[in-house]
Protein backbone atom coordinates (compact mmCIF):
# COMPACT_ATOMS: atom_id res chain seq x y z
CA UNK A 1 0.00 0.00 0.00
CA UNK A 2 1.44 3.36 -1.06
CA UNK A 3 0.57 5.38 2.05
CA UNK A 4 2.39 8.63 1.08
CA UNK A 5 0.39 8.82 -2.17
CA UNK A 6 -2.85 8.07 -0.34
CA UNK A 7 -2.23 10.84 2.23
CA UNK A 8 -1.12 13.28 -0.48
CA UNK A 9 -4.26 12.79 -2.55
CA UNK A 10 -6.57 12.93 0.46
CA UNK A 11 -4.86 16.15 1.52
CA UNK A 12 -5.59 17.73 -1.87
CA UNK A 13 -9.23 16.71 -1.61
CA UNK A 14 -9.55 18.23 1.88
CA UNK A 15 -8.07 21.50 0.60
CA UNK A 16 -10.65 21.51 -2.20
CA UNK A 17 -13.40 20.99 0.40
CA UNK A 18 -12.02 23.95 2.37
CA UNK A 19 -12.30 26.10 -0.75
CA UNK A 20 -15.87 24.93 -1.38
CA UNK A 21 -16.83 25.88 2.18
CA UNK A 22 -15.96 29.46 1.34
CA UNK A 23 -19.27 29.78 -0.56
CA UNK A 24 -21.59 29.12 2.43
CA UNK A 25 -19.23 31.23 4.57
CA UNK A 26 -19.80 34.14 2.19
CA UNK A 27 -23.53 33.47 2.50
CA UNK A 28 -23.26 33.70 6.29
CA UNK A 29 -21.45 37.02 5.88
CA UNK A 30 -24.06 38.39 3.46
CA UNK A 31 -27.00 37.41 5.66
CA UNK A 32 -25.23 38.45 8.87
CA UNK A 33 -25.61 35.01 10.46
CA UNK A 34 -23.78 33.69 13.49
CA UNK A 35 -22.63 30.62 11.55
CA UNK A 36 -19.69 32.50 10.01
CA UNK A 37 -17.31 31.52 12.83
CA UNK A 38 -18.37 27.86 12.46
CA UNK A 39 -17.50 27.88 8.77
CA UNK A 40 -14.24 29.73 9.44
CA UNK A 41 -13.13 27.17 12.03
CA UNK A 42 -14.00 24.29 9.69
CA UNK A 43 -12.13 25.88 6.78
CA UNK A 44 -9.08 26.36 9.00
CA UNK A 45 -9.20 22.75 10.22
CA UNK A 46 -9.50 21.45 6.65
CA UNK A 47 -6.73 23.67 5.31
CA UNK A 48 -4.35 22.71 8.14
CA UNK A 49 -5.06 18.98 7.78
CA UNK A 50 -4.78 19.19 4.00
CA UNK A 51 -1.44 20.99 4.15
CA UNK A 52 -0.06 18.47 6.65
CA UNK A 53 -1.09 15.60 4.35
CA UNK A 54 0.44 17.22 1.25
CA UNK A 55 3.57 18.54 2.97
CA UNK A 56 5.69 15.63 1.79
CA UNK A 57 5.60 14.77 -1.88
CA UNK A 58 5.47 10.98 -2.42
CA UNK A 59 8.43 9.41 -4.23
CA UNK A 60 6.10 7.15 -6.19
CA UNK A 61 2.91 8.88 -7.32
CA UNK A 62 1.35 5.95 -9.17
CA UNK A 63 -2.07 4.91 -7.93
CA UNK A 64 -3.05 1.29 -8.45
CA UNK A 65 -6.56 -0.11 -8.09
CA UNK A 66 -6.19 -0.81 -4.36
CA UNK A 67 -4.96 2.71 -3.58
CA UNK A 68 -7.69 4.18 -5.77
CA UNK A 69 -10.45 2.46 -3.81
CA UNK A 70 -8.90 3.40 -0.45
CA UNK A 71 -8.44 7.05 -1.48
CA UNK A 72 -12.07 7.29 -2.55
CA UNK A 73 -13.50 5.61 0.56
CA UNK A 74 -11.36 7.52 3.08
CA UNK A 75 -11.91 10.82 1.23
CA UNK A 76 -15.68 10.52 1.41
CA UNK A 77 -15.57 9.59 5.11
CA UNK A 78 -13.23 12.47 5.98
CA UNK A 79 -15.18 14.93 3.83
CA UNK A 80 -18.30 14.00 5.75
CA UNK A 81 -16.59 14.25 9.14
CA UNK A 82 -15.22 17.72 8.39
CA UNK A 83 -18.38 18.73 6.51
CA UNK A 84 -20.41 18.01 9.66
CA UNK A 85 -18.46 20.54 11.72
CA UNK A 86 -20.43 23.69 10.69
CA UNK A 87 -23.66 22.03 11.83
CA UNK A 88 -22.04 20.91 15.10
CA UNK A 89 -20.02 24.06 15.89
CA UNK A 90 -23.03 26.30 15.26
CA UNK A 91 -25.15 24.26 17.69
CA UNK A 92 -28.01 23.79 15.23
CA UNK A 93 -27.30 20.05 15.32
CA UNK A 94 -25.92 19.51 18.85
CA UNK A 95 -25.14 15.81 18.37
CA UNK A 96 -22.05 15.13 16.24
CA UNK A 97 -23.48 11.74 15.21
CA UNK A 98 -26.56 13.53 13.88
CA UNK A 99 -24.42 16.16 12.15
CA UNK A 100 -22.33 13.39 10.57
CA UNK A 101 -25.49 11.55 9.46
CA UNK A 102 -26.87 14.73 7.85
CA UNK A 103 -23.60 15.42 6.04
CA UNK A 104 -23.15 11.85 4.82
CA UNK A 105 -26.73 12.02 3.58
CA UNK A 106 -25.84 15.23 1.76
CA UNK A 107 -22.61 14.13 0.09
CA UNK A 108 -24.01 10.74 -0.91
CA UNK A 109 -27.09 12.53 -2.35
CA UNK A 110 -29.39 10.46 -0.14
CA UNK A 111 -31.53 13.20 1.38
CA UNK A 112 -32.40 11.35 4.60
CA UNK A 113 -32.57 13.87 7.44
CA UNK A 114 -32.59 14.01 11.23
CA UNK A 115 -33.74 17.64 11.37
CA UNK A 116 -37.27 18.17 12.68
CA UNK A 117 -37.57 21.89 11.90
CA UNK A 118 -35.68 22.52 8.66
CA UNK A 119 -36.97 26.07 8.28
CA UNK A 120 -35.31 27.05 11.58
CA UNK A 121 -31.84 26.62 10.04
CA UNK A 122 -30.01 29.76 8.86
CA UNK A 123 -29.64 30.17 5.10
CA UNK A 124 -25.90 29.53 5.13
CA UNK A 125 -26.41 26.07 6.63
CA UNK A 126 -29.31 25.39 4.27
CA UNK A 127 -27.01 26.34 1.39
CA UNK A 128 -24.19 24.08 2.63
CA UNK A 129 -26.66 21.26 3.19
CA UNK A 130 -27.88 21.42 -0.43
CA UNK A 131 -24.42 22.24 -1.81
CA UNK A 132 -23.16 18.91 -0.47
CA UNK A 133 -25.69 17.27 -2.82
CA UNK A 134 -24.29 19.15 -5.79
CA UNK A 135 -20.70 18.33 -4.83
CA UNK A 136 -21.42 14.65 -4.24
CA UNK A 137 -23.67 14.24 -7.27
CA UNK A 138 -20.95 14.18 -9.89
CA UNK A 139 -18.28 13.30 -7.36
CA UNK A 140 -15.70 15.42 -5.56
CA UNK A 141 -12.84 13.30 -6.87
CA UNK A 142 -14.03 13.71 -10.46
CA UNK A 143 -13.90 17.45 -9.76
CA UNK A 144 -10.34 17.13 -8.43
CA UNK A 145 -9.36 15.17 -11.56
CA UNK A 146 -10.84 17.96 -13.68
CA UNK A 147 -8.85 20.76 -12.04
CA UNK A 148 -5.58 19.05 -11.08
CA UNK A 149 -3.06 17.41 -13.42
CA UNK A 150 -2.53 13.71 -12.72
CA UNK A 151 -1.29 10.72 -14.65
CA UNK A 152 -4.03 9.06 -16.68
CA UNK A 153 -3.59 5.63 -15.10
CA UNK A 154 -3.74 7.01 -11.58
CA UNK A 155 -6.85 9.05 -12.31
CA UNK A 156 -8.63 6.13 -13.95
CA UNK A 157 -8.45 3.98 -10.81
CA UNK A 158 -9.85 6.84 -8.71
CA UNK A 159 -12.62 7.61 -11.20
CA UNK A 160 -13.56 3.92 -11.52
CA UNK A 161 -13.99 3.73 -7.73
CA UNK A 162 -16.26 6.80 -7.58
CA UNK A 163 -18.35 6.94 -10.77
CA UNK A 164 -21.53 4.82 -10.59
CA UNK A 165 -22.14 1.98 -13.05
CA UNK A 166 -20.87 -1.46 -14.03
CA UNK A 167 -18.22 -0.01 -16.38
CA UNK A 168 -16.35 3.29 -16.58
CA UNK A 169 -14.72 4.74 -19.67
CA UNK A 170 -13.33 7.97 -21.05
CA UNK A 171 -15.37 10.34 -23.21
CA UNK A 172 -12.19 11.54 -24.91
CA UNK A 173 -8.59 10.33 -24.94
CA UNK A 174 -7.59 12.33 -21.84
CA UNK A 175 -9.35 11.48 -18.59
CA UNK A 176 -8.88 14.99 -17.23
CA UNK A 177 -10.68 16.38 -20.29
CA UNK A 178 -13.45 13.81 -19.80
CA UNK A 179 -13.94 14.98 -16.21
CA UNK A 180 -14.11 18.59 -17.37
CA UNK A 181 -16.73 17.74 -19.99
CA UNK A 182 -18.85 15.92 -17.38
CA UNK A 183 -18.69 18.85 -14.97
CA UNK A 184 -19.35 21.31 -17.77
CA UNK A 185 -22.58 19.51 -18.72
CA UNK A 186 -23.48 19.26 -15.02
CA UNK A 187 -23.00 23.00 -14.44
CA UNK A 188 -24.93 24.04 -17.55
CA UNK A 189 -27.93 21.83 -16.71
CA UNK A 190 -27.94 23.15 -13.13
CA UNK A 191 -27.85 26.74 -14.36
CA UNK A 192 -30.73 26.12 -16.79
CA UNK A 193 -32.87 24.71 -13.98
CA UNK A 194 -32.12 27.70 -11.75
CA UNK A 195 -33.22 30.08 -14.51
CA UNK A 196 -36.40 28.10 -15.25
CA UNK A 197 -37.43 27.95 -11.58
CA UNK A 198 -36.73 31.67 -11.16
CA UNK A 199 -38.84 32.39 -14.25
CA UNK A 200 -41.71 30.60 -12.49
CA UNK A 201 -41.61 32.99 -9.53
CA UNK A 202 -39.57 30.96 -7.03
CA UNK A 203 -37.21 33.06 -4.84
CA UNK A 204 -33.61 33.03 -6.14
CA UNK A 205 -32.14 31.40 -3.03
CA UNK A 206 -34.75 28.63 -3.22
CA UNK A 207 -34.06 28.19 -6.94
CA UNK A 208 -30.36 27.68 -6.27
CA UNK A 209 -30.63 25.20 -3.40
CA UNK A 210 -33.46 23.23 -5.00
CA UNK A 211 -31.49 23.02 -8.25
CA UNK A 212 -28.44 21.79 -6.31
CA UNK A 213 -30.60 19.09 -4.73
CA UNK A 214 -32.15 18.16 -8.09
CA UNK A 215 -28.83 18.07 -9.97
CA UNK A 216 -27.25 15.83 -7.36
CA UNK A 217 -30.49 13.81 -7.16
CA UNK A 218 -30.30 14.36 -3.41
CA UNK A 219 -33.63 15.82 -2.35
CA UNK A 220 -32.79 17.98 0.67
CA UNK A 221 -35.64 20.49 0.80
CA UNK A 222 -35.57 23.83 2.59
CA UNK A 223 -39.27 23.66 3.48
CA UNK A 224 -40.66 21.19 6.00
CA UNK A 225 -43.07 19.77 3.41
CA UNK A 226 -40.50 19.71 0.59
CA UNK A 227 -41.64 20.83 -2.89
CA UNK A 228 -45.28 20.57 -1.84
CA UNK A 229 -44.75 23.76 0.17
CA UNK A 230 -44.47 25.87 -3.01
CA UNK A 231 -47.92 24.76 -4.23
CA UNK A 232 -46.77 25.34 -7.81
CA UNK A 233 -47.54 22.93 -10.64
CA UNK A 234 -44.96 24.75 -12.78
CA UNK A 235 -42.18 24.19 -10.22
CA UNK A 236 -43.19 20.54 -9.82
CA UNK A 237 -43.03 19.92 -13.58
CA UNK A 238 -39.67 21.67 -13.96
CA UNK A 239 -38.12 19.81 -11.04
CA UNK A 240 -39.62 16.45 -12.11
CA UNK A 241 -38.30 16.83 -15.66
CA UNK A 242 -34.84 17.83 -14.44
CA UNK A 243 -34.77 14.94 -11.96
CA UNK A 244 -35.31 12.59 -14.91
CA UNK A 245 -32.69 14.47 -16.96
CA UNK A 246 -30.07 14.10 -14.22
CA UNK A 247 -30.97 10.40 -13.96
CA UNK A 248 -29.73 9.78 -17.51
CA UNK A 249 -26.18 8.66 -18.33
CA UNK A 250 -24.18 11.87 -18.91
CA UNK A 251 -22.25 10.19 -21.72
CA UNK A 252 -25.43 10.43 -23.82
CA UNK A 253 -25.47 14.21 -23.41
CA UNK A 254 -21.90 14.35 -24.66
CA UNK A 255 -22.93 12.28 -27.68
CA UNK A 256 -25.69 14.82 -28.38
CA UNK A 257 -23.15 17.66 -28.13
CA UNK A 258 -20.93 16.02 -30.76
CA UNK A 259 -23.96 15.55 -33.02
CA UNK A 260 -24.49 11.85 -32.36
CA UNK A 261 -27.96 12.39 -30.92
CA UNK A 262 -29.57 9.67 -33.01
CA UNK A 263 -27.11 7.12 -31.66
CA UNK A 264 -27.65 8.38 -28.10
CA UNK A 265 -31.42 7.92 -28.42
CA UNK A 266 -30.83 4.29 -29.44
CA UNK A 267 -29.33 3.56 -26.01
CA UNK A 268 -30.99 0.44 -24.64
CA UNK A 269 -30.59 1.62 -21.07
CA UNK A 270 -32.31 4.91 -21.94
CA UNK A 271 -35.24 3.08 -23.55
CA UNK A 272 -35.63 0.83 -20.48
CA UNK A 273 -35.39 3.87 -18.21
CA UNK A 274 -38.14 5.73 -20.07
CA UNK A 275 -40.26 2.57 -20.27
CA UNK A 276 -40.00 1.89 -16.53
CA UNK A 277 -40.91 5.52 -15.75
CA UNK A 278 -43.90 5.50 -18.11
CA UNK A 279 -45.23 2.15 -16.86
CA UNK A 280 -44.80 3.16 -13.20
CA UNK A 281 -46.56 6.51 -13.71
CA UNK A 282 -49.54 4.79 -15.34
CA UNK A 283 -49.86 2.03 -12.72
CA UNK A 284 -49.63 4.44 -9.79
CA UNK A 285 -51.95 7.00 -11.40
CA UNK A 286 -54.59 4.35 -12.07
CA UNK A 287 -54.38 3.15 -8.46
CA UNK A 288 -54.80 6.73 -7.22
CA UNK A 289 -57.75 7.42 -9.53
CA UNK A 290 -59.51 4.42 -7.99
CA UNK A 291 -59.28 6.10 -4.56
CA UNK A 292 -59.97 9.74 -3.75
CA UNK A 293 -57.86 11.53 -6.38
CA UNK A 294 -59.05 12.97 -9.69
CA UNK A 295 -57.38 12.05 -13.00
CA UNK A 296 -55.26 15.24 -13.26
CA UNK A 297 -54.01 15.12 -9.66
CA UNK A 298 -53.34 11.37 -9.90
CA UNK A 299 -51.03 11.81 -12.87
CA UNK A 300 -49.50 14.94 -11.33
CA UNK A 301 -48.54 13.20 -8.08
CA UNK A 302 -47.61 9.96 -9.83
CA UNK A 303 -45.28 11.61 -12.35
CA UNK A 304 -43.45 13.67 -9.74
CA UNK A 305 -42.98 10.86 -7.23
CA UNK A 306 -41.92 8.30 -9.85
CA UNK A 307 -39.34 10.80 -11.15
CA UNK A 308 -38.21 11.49 -7.58
CA UNK A 309 -37.86 7.86 -6.51
CA UNK A 310 -36.36 6.24 -9.63
CA UNK A 311 -33.72 8.98 -9.77
CA UNK A 312 -33.27 8.52 -5.98
CA UNK A 313 -33.79 12.25 -5.40
CA UNK A 314 -36.38 11.98 -2.66
CA UNK A 315 -38.38 15.18 -3.10
CA UNK A 316 -42.09 14.88 -2.32
CA UNK A 317 -45.30 16.67 -3.19
CA UNK A 318 -47.60 14.38 -1.24
CA UNK A 319 -47.49 11.74 1.48
CA UNK A 320 -47.11 8.64 -0.68
CA UNK A 321 -47.07 6.50 2.46
CA UNK A 322 -50.89 6.79 2.40
CA UNK A 323 -51.16 5.50 -1.18
CA UNK A 324 -52.71 2.11 -2.10
CA UNK A 325 -50.50 -0.96 -1.58
CA UNK A 326 -49.86 -1.48 -5.30
CA UNK A 327 -48.56 2.10 -5.59
CA UNK A 328 -46.27 1.65 -2.57
CA UNK A 329 -45.02 -1.65 -4.00
CA UNK A 330 -44.07 0.09 -7.26
CA UNK A 331 -42.28 2.81 -5.28
CA UNK A 332 -40.20 0.25 -3.35
CA UNK A 333 -39.40 -1.51 -6.65
CA UNK A 334 -38.17 1.81 -8.09
CA UNK A 335 -36.03 2.33 -4.97
CA UNK A 336 -34.10 -0.81 -5.83
CA UNK A 337 -33.71 -0.03 -9.53
CA UNK A 338 -32.48 3.53 -9.35
CA UNK A 339 -31.34 5.66 -12.28
CA UNK A 340 -29.01 5.04 -15.22
CA UNK A 341 -25.31 4.24 -14.89
CA UNK A 342 -23.13 7.33 -15.29
CA UNK A 343 -25.84 9.60 -13.85
CA UNK A 344 -26.01 11.30 -10.47
CA UNK A 345 -28.69 8.84 -9.29
CA UNK A 346 -28.31 5.88 -6.95
CA UNK A 347 -29.77 2.37 -6.76
CA UNK A 348 -28.47 -0.73 -8.53
CA UNK A 349 -28.82 1.12 -11.89
CA UNK A 350 -30.96 0.30 -14.92
CA UNK A 351 -27.97 -1.07 -16.85
CA UNK A 352 -27.35 -3.69 -14.16
CA UNK A 353 -31.02 -4.63 -14.18
CA UNK A 354 -30.82 -5.18 -17.95
CA UNK A 355 -27.72 -7.36 -17.61
CA UNK A 356 -29.25 -9.34 -14.73
CA UNK A 357 -32.43 -10.07 -16.69
CA UNK A 358 -30.60 -10.96 -19.88
CA UNK A 359 -28.05 -13.16 -18.09
CA UNK A 360 -30.94 -14.96 -16.35
CA UNK A 361 -32.68 -15.58 -19.68
CA UNK A 362 -29.39 -16.79 -21.16
CA UNK A 363 -28.91 -19.28 -18.33
CA UNK A 364 -32.45 -20.61 -18.88
CA UNK A 365 -31.72 -21.13 -22.59
CA UNK A 366 -28.44 -22.89 -21.79
CA UNK A 367 -30.19 -25.13 -19.28
CA UNK A 368 -32.64 -26.19 -22.00
CA UNK A 369 -29.92 -26.57 -24.62
CA UNK A 370 -26.50 -27.01 -22.94
CA UNK A 371 -24.66 -27.00 -26.28
CA UNK A 372 -25.97 -23.62 -27.33
CA UNK A 373 -23.64 -20.62 -27.27
CA UNK A 374 -25.47 -17.69 -25.74
CA UNK A 375 -24.12 -14.24 -24.95
CA UNK A 376 -25.50 -11.22 -23.14
CA UNK A 377 -25.85 -8.24 -25.45
CA UNK A 378 -26.62 -4.62 -24.60
CA UNK A 379 -26.87 -2.06 -27.40
CA UNK A 380 -26.15 -4.93 -29.82
CA UNK A 381 -22.72 -5.38 -28.29
CA UNK A 382 -21.66 -8.44 -26.33
CA UNK A 383 -21.15 -7.76 -22.64
CA UNK A 384 -17.89 -9.33 -21.51
CA UNK A 385 -18.29 -12.24 -19.11
CA UNK A 386 -16.31 -10.56 -16.28
CA UNK A 387 -18.79 -7.65 -16.41
CA UNK A 388 -21.76 -10.06 -16.29
CA UNK A 389 -20.19 -11.80 -13.30
CA UNK A 390 -19.41 -8.52 -11.55
CA UNK A 391 -23.05 -7.44 -11.91
CA UNK A 392 -24.26 -10.67 -10.31
CA UNK A 393 -21.73 -10.30 -7.48
CA UNK A 394 -22.74 -6.65 -7.00
CA UNK A 395 -26.42 -7.55 -6.74
CA UNK A 396 -25.77 -10.39 -4.28
CA UNK A 397 -23.50 -8.19 -2.15
CA UNK A 398 -26.04 -5.36 -2.26
CA UNK A 399 -28.78 -7.65 -0.93
CA UNK A 400 -26.50 -9.13 1.76
CA UNK A 401 -25.46 -5.69 3.04
CA UNK A 402 -29.09 -4.55 3.07
CA UNK A 403 -30.18 -7.68 4.95
CA UNK A 404 -27.36 -7.37 7.51
CA UNK A 405 -28.17 -3.69 8.02
CA UNK A 406 -31.86 -4.46 8.55
CA UNK A 407 -30.87 -7.01 11.20
CA UNK A 408 -28.86 -4.40 13.14
CA UNK A 409 -31.40 -1.57 12.70
CA UNK A 410 -34.15 -3.95 13.86
CA UNK A 411 -32.58 -3.82 17.34
CA UNK A 412 -34.30 -0.43 17.72
CA UNK A 413 -37.61 -2.31 17.81
CA UNK A 414 -39.37 -0.41 15.03
CA UNK A 415 -41.96 -1.92 12.72
CA UNK A 416 -40.90 -3.95 9.69
CA UNK A 417 -41.90 -1.33 7.11
CA UNK A 418 -39.92 1.44 8.80
CA UNK A 419 -36.86 -0.75 9.41
CA UNK A 420 -36.67 -2.27 5.94
CA UNK A 421 -37.41 0.86 3.93
CA UNK A 422 -35.03 2.95 6.07
CA UNK A 423 -32.19 0.65 4.98
CA UNK A 424 -33.39 0.47 1.36
CA UNK A 425 -33.71 4.26 1.25
CA UNK A 426 -30.16 4.73 2.59
CA UNK A 427 -28.28 2.11 0.59
CA UNK A 428 -30.16 3.23 -2.52
CA UNK A 429 -29.40 6.90 -1.70
CA UNK A 430 -33.11 7.76 -1.93
CA UNK A 431 -33.92 9.52 1.35
CA UNK A 432 -37.53 8.94 2.35
CA UNK A 433 -38.90 5.45 2.86
CA UNK A 434 -42.23 4.34 4.29
CA UNK A 435 -43.67 4.29 7.81
CA UNK A 436 -41.86 6.53 10.30
CA UNK A 437 -39.24 7.45 7.65
CA UNK A 438 -41.84 8.37 5.03
CA UNK A 439 -41.96 11.77 3.28
CA UNK A 440 -43.45 13.38 6.39
CA UNK A 441 -41.06 11.61 8.80
CA UNK A 442 -37.31 11.55 9.42
CA UNK A 443 -34.47 9.50 10.93
CA UNK A 444 -34.03 11.50 14.15
CA UNK A 445 -35.31 8.84 16.55
CA UNK A 446 -33.01 6.02 15.47
CA UNK A 447 -30.27 4.96 17.90
CA UNK A 448 -26.64 6.01 17.43
CA UNK A 449 -25.76 2.48 16.28
CA UNK A 450 -28.53 2.46 13.68
CA UNK A 451 -27.52 5.90 12.40
CA UNK A 452 -23.91 4.77 11.96
CA UNK A 453 -25.03 1.62 10.14
CA UNK A 454 -27.23 3.75 7.87
CA UNK A 455 -24.28 6.10 7.27
CA UNK A 456 -22.25 3.10 6.12
CA UNK A 457 -25.14 2.08 3.86
CA UNK A 458 -25.31 5.54 2.31
CA UNK A 459 -21.58 5.60 1.62
CA UNK A 460 -21.54 2.03 0.34
CA UNK A 461 -24.49 2.70 -1.95
CA UNK A 462 -22.98 5.89 -3.39
CA UNK A 463 -19.53 4.35 -3.91
CA UNK A 464 -20.86 1.10 -5.44
CA UNK A 465 -20.00 -1.04 -2.37
CA UNK A 466 -16.39 -2.09 -3.13
CA UNK A 467 -14.47 0.97 -1.78
CA UNK A 468 -16.29 0.85 1.56
CA UNK A 469 -15.91 -2.92 1.89
CA UNK A 470 -12.23 -2.72 0.99
CA UNK A 471 -11.25 -0.42 3.86
CA UNK A 472 -12.66 -2.98 6.30
CA UNK A 473 -10.76 -5.87 4.68
CA UNK A 474 -7.52 -6.89 6.45
CA UNK A 475 -6.66 -8.87 3.31
CA UNK A 476 -6.57 -5.69 1.22
CA UNK A 477 -4.39 -3.81 3.71
CA UNK A 478 -1.88 -6.59 4.36
CA UNK A 479 -1.20 -7.89 0.86
CA UNK A 480 1.57 -6.29 -1.21
CA UNK A 481 -0.05 -6.67 -4.62
CA UNK A 482 -1.19 -3.77 -6.82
Amino acid sequence: MNYPTIFNNIGKILIVEALLLVFPAIGALIYGEDTLISFALTIAALALTGMLCTRKKPKKATIYAKEGYVIVALSWILMSLFGALPFYFSGYIPSFTDAFFETVSGFTTTGATIINDIEALPKSLLFWRSFTHWIGGMGILVFVIAIMPKTENSSMHVMRAEVPGPTVGKLVSKLRASARILYGIYCVLTAIEIVMLFAGGMPLFDCIVNSFATAGTGGFGILSNSIEGYNSIYAEIVIAVFMLIFGVNFNLYYMILIKQGRQALKSEELRWYIGIVAASVIVIAVSLISTKHGVADSFRYSFFQVASIITTTGFSTTNFDTWPMIAKFVMVFLMFIGACAGSTGGGIKVSRLIILIKSGLRDIKKAINPRSIETVKVDRRTVEEPVVKSVSVFFATYILIAAASMFVVAIDGRDFTTTSTAVIACIGNIGPGLGAVGPYGNFADFSVLSKLVLCFDMLAGRLELIPMLMIFSPYAWSRKYS
